[in-house]
């Protein structure tokens, strides 16, 4: 049997650089080097830490996220563009997070998040929940 993966969500990867609650448990899962990030998380990361901190923190922050043990999905294909638009149409989810979701759903992985708006796609895809704030 193949090692469990792991999709991370923004939510996850902020608390583990920010060293929130929850950071420990993100930090011991990309150790397993069995960790996936979509391409969205990469963009959401830095786009928040932009509009939060400015542009050397987000440059730091995308190079910290290219130098992870963790596999960057940067391709989106037709089998997750079509789960991420059923699940954004049935769980009244971001955008981003259909598609985070989609990725978790279409790998077989458990989504590692820190957003209660994923609570409601907990009989869809496996949820591992860090403290919420």
């Amino acid at each position: 049997m193949s090692p469990e993966q792991y999709v991370m969500d923004t939510s996850a990867l902020l608390a583990f650089i920010e060293d929130e609650d929850g950071s420990d448990l993100v930090e011991n899962l990309l150790r397993k080097e069995n960790c996936l990030i979509p391409w969205v998380v990469v963009l959401e990361a830095v786009y928040i830490t932009l509009r939060e901190r400015g542009e050397a923190e987000a440059n730091y922050r995308y190079a910290l996220l290219r130098q992870l043990p963790a596999r960057i999905i940067w391709e989106m294909d037709e089998p997750v563009l079509l789960t991420a638009a059923r699940i954004k149409v049935s769980f009244h989810v971001s955008l981003a997070d259909a598609i985070i979701a989609a990725y978790a759903f279409q790998h077989k992985a458990m989504l590692v998040h820190k957003d209660p708006e994923f609570e409601s796609l907990a009989d869809q895809i496996r949820l591992e929940a860090l403290p919420y704030q």
